[in-house]
């Protein structure tokens, strides 16, 4: 669950674009932000549910995909006591043990896109990135090179515990996003082993 950064927002939000949607359920959040919103969400049922309960919103695109450096098809690893919301395309390690009781037991094949490329022929009007994609955010973060020239502020699931599988420490992300000018400004340990982090371009 990504936190309310309400109170550390400075220039207006133009757009956001949440990567990990799940159910929609920070979309009264994210809406007091802007209205123009984009939500990516791989798992086909959990996606079902995001467009039955959101799909008729104003300024709202839902897109049934997942993010990566890359573009194919992978294999997801999922679960069904945290309604979705602990699935990765990494492999559960340390995840099965903090939380014994979220079983990983099914598999789910899913498109797989990168951020740079699912621009190409659109109109980019965003300045907010969320990113909650259970250890897989800097594989998200290298395919949307192009996006963070543009954006102001990303909020990101954060990891200081090996999850998933070869899942980037937080450092790793920091040291990636600050050659784009990022600097994490507030973190939040709500996991203990993971957290959320708002990182902000500085100003030069």
């Amino acid at each position: 669950m990504l936190f309310d950064i309400t109170e550390y927002i400075t220039k207006p939000i133009s757009g956001i674009i949440q990567i990990g949607a799940h159910h929609g359920n920070e979309y009264d959040t994210l809406k007091k932000l802007s209205e123009h919103i984009l939500m990516f969400e791989p798992q086909k049922e959990v996606y079902n549910k995001l467009f039955n309960k959101l799909g008729s919103m104003p300024n709202l695109v839902i897109e049934n995909k997942a993010l990566g450096s890359s573009t194919g098809i992978m294999q997801m690893y999922t679960e069904q006591a945290n309604a979705g919301q602990s699935s990765s395309l990494l492999i559960p390690q340390l995840h099965c043990i903090q939380y014994p009781g979220i079983k990983f037991t099914g598999t789910e094949q899913v498109e797989v896109i990168t951020l740079n490329e699912y621009f190409n022929d659109k109109v980019f009007n965003y300045n907010l990135l969320t990113l909650d994609v259970q250890g897989y955010e800097l594989e998200v973060l290298k395919g949307s090179t192009d996006i963070l020239l543009k954006v102001d502020y990303i909020l990101c699931e954060v990891n200081r515990a090996e999850l998933y599988k070869g899942c980037p420490m937080v450092e790793e992300i920091d040291s990636f996003l600050n050659d784009y000018g990022f600097k994490r400004d507030v973190t939040s340990w709500d996991g203990y082993t993971w957290g959320d982090a708002l990182y902000i371009k500085q100003t030069k």
